[in-house]
């Protein structure tokens, strides 16, 4: 049986300064923290090699050319290529800036320094049955004053992406996974640092970006605290896996 994602090929948003992580993490891209003795980003990496991904794109930024000497040109049976900033672009530009080296349409775009347990194999199919150019992976949260939120309607459209306002309540948050078909991708402007989700996506909104609600946990490691708090995380979704839950 064909694996379930081997026609999609992934992109992973691997180029953030890690500013607020810098404290802690100071000599290496903030996607290659050490966590239980690996690199975050190979949690990511092991997630979509296990669902088929034969090709995966990094866009590589700070420090990037480090990123490709950590990873080499395979992990497992998945090939890895870097796609590399000559000058920060922001999430937006970047993803375009590695687009010829994407093979699939759409693309499965993940952020490098977050961690969903959500099944992205759903999602994806979840993608390729509503005809969506565009489509956004939501999960809830009990305090999304460290995140933001999204608003969504009944047809699972997003209507509106509202800023952190420190304010303590539950919602649903973007889980930084997106399926997006190559003509999106190509529609993002050039030559400009330009963002996915302060610009692209709200500007997104008028064209039906679909929303995804799914059952999963998120997990990022952007500021000391959280990546404190990574080992434990990572220990205990192993022995849920190991003890016949899902991931």
């Amino acid at each position: 049986m064909e694996p379930k994602l081997a026609g999609v090929s992934a992109a992973i948003l691997a180029g953030g300064l890690g500013t607020r992580l810098r404290p802690v993490v100071r000599d290496r891209s903030k996607v290659l923290a050490e966590v239980n003795g690996r690199p975050f980003i190979q949690f990511i990496l092991d997630q979509l090699s296990g669902l088929g991904v034969r090709s995966t794109v990094l866009c590589a930024g700070y420090k990037g050319f480090q990123l490709e000497e950590a990873l080499g040109e395979h992990h497992q049976e998945m090939q890895l290529t870097y796609s590399h900033e000559t000058s920060p672009l922001g999430t937006a530009g970047a993803l375009k800036l590695a687009l010829p080296k994407m093979i699939s349409d759409p693309v499965l775009v993940l952020n490098g320094d977050s961690f969903c347990t959500a099944d992205l194999s759903t999602f994806v199919g979840l993608h390729n049955d509503s005809k969506a150019s565009s489509s956004i992976m939501l999960v809830h949260v009990e305090d999304t004053s460290d995140y933001g939120s999204v608003d969504t309607n009944d047809i699972e459209q997003v209507t509106a992406f509202r800023e952190k306002t420190g304010e303590s309540k539950p919602g649903w948050i973007n889980a930084g996974v997106y399926m997006l078909s190559r003509e999106m991708i190509q529609s993002i402007p050039s030559g400009k640092p330009i963002s996915l989700e302060k610009e692209i996506f709200p500007a997104w909104i008028s064209n039906g970006l679909h929303a995804f609600q799914t059952e999963g946990e998120l997990f990022d490691i952007g500021t000391p605290e959280r990546y404190e708090r990574a080992p434990e995380f990572f220990r205990a979704l192993n022995k849920k896996s190991e003890s016949g839950g899902a991931p």
